[in-house]
């Protein structure tokens, strides 16, 4: 998604331009079947949620955002990766309740484009609760977790969605992966 082209498409749009919504529809969609598909590569096979199930979902409650003012591209990719996020929750929820547990794959936290290691187990439930204590440490840390790891976003980007400098994003994507990592690896408790 062109940067330039995808912030004047998204900004005609939120004025209205339904041609614009259109033009943008394509690159949207691209977009997220590409994070999408990272997001689902690793997951078992025969997972109940699919990525294209992902992205049209995704999609469908990104272009129900009437009260967003989208700013840019990298906002947008933003505001999509925490919907991702939000959806692959509440599925991994929704199965487990109906599984209790089932066969939950557990989640082995590294760099975004390369998190799940194969052959490993994983479980979006344990990474989520990971994730909400992470926040009440550092609401900071954990957006940027977000952005980097659901939305695919650069550094560059997420520097730019989050209004900081690129070194500051990097600092905090070094200390909220360091910490994932040994909170997800000693489970519940310790003190991180």
């Amino acid at each position: 998604m062109d940067e330039l082209d995808a912030t004047q498409l998204l900004l005609a749009w939120q004025k209205g331009d339904q041609n614009a919504l259109s033009a943008l529809t394509p690159m949207i969609y691209k977009e997220l079947r590409r994070r999408a598909g990272s997001l689902m590569s690793q997951e078992r096979s025969g997972h109940t949620l699919q990525a294209t199930a992902l992205v049209n979902e995704a999609y469908l409650r990104l272009v129900n955002q009437k009260d967003t003012c989208w700013k840019s591209r990298a906002h947008f990719l933003g505001v999509a990766a925490h919907l991702m996020r939000k959806i692959l929750i509440d599925h991994a929820r929704a199965h487990g309740a109906a599984k209790r547990g089932g066969q939950m794959r557990k989640l082995s936290f590294d760099e975004a484009g390369d998190v799940v290691q194969q052959g490993e187990d994983f479980d979006w439930s344990d990474l989520e609760a990971a994730l909400e204590e992470l926040s009440q440490l550092s609401e900071e840390h954990s957006r940027v977790v977000e952005l980097r790891f659901f939305g695919g976003l650069t550094i560059e980007e997420t520097a730019e969605v989050l209004g900081v400098s690129s070194g500051t994003v990097k600092r905090r994507w070094d200390f909220a992966r360091a910490w994932l990592r040994k909170r997800l690896k000693d489970g519940e408790g310790g003190d991180t």
